[in-house]
């Protein structure tokens, strides 16, 4: 019986899967999305919750925790800075995972990580802009 039994073991070692977790978390942190197939998005979507969560808590036992997960130290400051600030109204849901078909070489069902409420139109126009220039 599997009753309680946690996570997704995705055919890795642990060593390896949590090295692979915490550099999808912080990738995503840090660039607000990424793509990945869908049994990973879902590990790490749990993952970037609770360090979110820790985020708005503030404080240094919960900095230390976040550390734990999020290597990058800019990343961290990130996190207790200004994605603080942004979910600081929201209960949850930080983030949201969109299915983005089938990978081509092994037909990987294929899904987009993104955090929610993130800036993409100013970010792209400002990208614009700039090309412009």
């Amino acid at each position: 019986m599997r009753h309680k039994v946690g996570s997704r073991k995705l055919q890795r070692t642990t060593s390896h899967r949590l090295a692979m977790l915490r550099n999808m978390v912080t990738s995503l942190l840090e660039h607000e999305k990424i793509t990945t197939t869908v049994p990973k998005a879902k590990e790490a979507r749990k993952m970037a919750e609770k360090v979110i969560t820790l985020g708005k808590k503030g404080g240094v036992h919960n900095v230390r925790q976040a550390q734990r997960v999020v290597k990058d130290r800019e990343v961290l400051h990130k996190v207790f800075g200004e994605l603080k600030d942004r979910y600081a109204k929201r209960p949850g849901g930080y983030t949201r995972l969109m299915r983005a078909g089938f990978r081509r070489g092994d037909a990987a069902e294929i899904a987009i990580l993104e955090l929610v409420d993130r800036p993409e139109a100013d970010a792209e126009g400002e990208k614009a802009e700039k090309k412009a220039e």
